[in-house]
């Protein structure tokens, strides 16, 4: 079994979102991925990421840390916030809910982290934050064919 795996921490900085896309993605080219599978990993760090910053921080003052492996072609990734935590995991899932109505928020991150990655599990306390696990096998597209 070749397990390689990573870890960064940074600050619940918008500008990070960028860093995290970059580090998961550069991360993951070991496995050899396609571009599609590139971008479907960026996009659900990147949602995962902006939740924790402006739902888990509330756009204040935290850290949020990545944690990934791969193993067996697989990416497991955890992306991790010690924020406000979130109430009611099931509601937040729904897709087009959002808890910030009034600042253009379209309720779609679960929805797009369920839609790109082929697992995701989020768990949650209220006053501690939230840990978001992702996992996405490479190389499947190209066994369908």
């Amino acid at each position: 079994m070749n397990k390689n795996e990573m870890m960064i921490e940074f600050g619940s900085d918008a500008k990070n979102e960028g860093l995290a896309r970059i580090v998961v993605a550069s991360f993951l080219t070991r496995t050899n991925p396609t571009l599609n599978e590139v971008e479907d990993v960026k996009t659900a760090v990147s949602e995962a990421v902006t939740n924790s910053i402006i739902h888990g921080y509330e756009n204040g003052d935290g850290k949020i840390i990545i944690k990934a492996y791969i193993e067996d072609r697989t990416i497991h990734i955890e992306i991790i916030d010690y924020g406000c935590g979130i109430p009611d995991i099931d509601k937040a899932m729904e897709p087009m809910y959002t808890s910030k109505g009034d600042e253009n928020r379209s309720g779609m991150g679960f929805s797009f982290m369920e839609a790109f990655m082929d697992e995701l599990v989020v768990e949650s306390k209220v006053g501690e934050g939230t840990t978001i696990k992702m996992k996405k096998k490479i190389g499947a597209e190209q066994e369908t064919y």
